[in-house]
């Protein structure tokens, strides 16, 4: 098992490698000098490079990506969401994914993504 160490002081790793896996922490859109990027589609963008930056970290892509869950603090924003995330995956390989609404998400984010990757050793 390998772990990655988190870009923050946070209590968790931002990634573990079993294998052939690997299970990456929840992301949102947390600037590089640890602000929330301002906005809804501006975070979702974030977001989105910080599960990208997270990968190549391990040498992987998005294209490893194959199950993401997203929680959004608002579901009406699904479809704005939706244009974001569209431009990280190509058409026809879209990771399998679950979506849910929350009530409050980590520093008042308004999403947050996990995302679980393969690739062969």
């Amino acid at each position: 098992m390998d772990f990655i160490p988190p870009a923050f002081d946070t209590p968790f790793s931002t990634g573990v490698r079993v294998g052939d896996i690997l299970y990456l922490s929840g992301q949102i859109g947390m600037l590089p000098d640890g602000t929330l990027a301002e906005g809804f589609e501006q975070q979702a963008r974030q977001t989105m490079e910080n599960i990208s930056a997270s990968l190549v970290a391990y040498g992987w892509s998005m294209d490893a990506v194959f199950k993401c869950t997203v929680m959004l603090d608002d579901m009406s924003r699904w479809q704005e969401f939706n244009k974001v995330y569209l431009e990280y995956f190509p058409a026809g390989r879209l990771p399998a994914r679950s979506a849910f609404g929350t009530d409050g998400l980590a520093l008042g984010a308004h999403m947050e993504v996990e995302c679980m990757a393969y690739t062969p050793q």
